[in-house]
């Protein structure tokens, strides 16, 4: 019922405290579609203020993030999920049993996935070094950021100072 008296004088703007908190998964993605339908049909603007993160990354495409009431970062979602300290690629594999002796940085996620950071341009050479060592290469990805993930990175974590 908020919600439609807040459009129904189809305003230029429209700013809403946790729109999805308390609602079912069904209306989440109802609230969902009904904000996306909002701001591409009616070219309305919608500010959001959130700490699901998840839903955010989800349903905006620009994000101001808040510490002790300073600005720490205004981007793009993509953008800010992009910015990364680490690029870290993930391995999917026969097994990990000898990445540490193979790859010293790897980081061994379970017996058939490890991590490591890396470059797109040193891929085809850890590639050919697993080959070499006959561990059978099953999917190589880039790992992605999460916006909690770069919440965090920015931030340093919910530390009030």
């Amino acid at each position: 019922m908020g919600i439609a008296q807040a459009i129904i004088h189809k305003p230029n703007l429209l700013i809403l405290d946790e729109p999805t908190n308390g609602l079912d998964p069904e209306g989440i993605k109802e609230m969902r579609e009904l904000l996306i339908n909002l701001a591409k049909k009616e070219k309305m603007a919608i500010l959001i203020s959130s700490h699901n993160l998840a839903e955010l990354d989800n349903l905006c495409n620009k994000i101001c993030i808040i510490k002790n009431g300073e600005i720490v970062e205004t981007s793009g979602i993509a953008e800010i999920k992009r910015e990364t300290e680490k690029n870290y690629n993930i391995f999917e594999i026969s097994n990990t049993e000898k990445i540490k002796e193979i790859l010293p940085n790897a980081i061994i996620i379970d017996i058939s996935k490890f991590k490591i950071e890396a470059k797109k341009e040193e891929i085809p050479k850890i590639i050919q070094l697993l080959v070499k060592s006959n561990i059978n290469i099953y999917e190589v990805k880039k790992e992605e950021k999460s916006l909690e993930d770069a919440f965090f990175e920015k931030t340093g974590g919910n530390i009030i100072e």
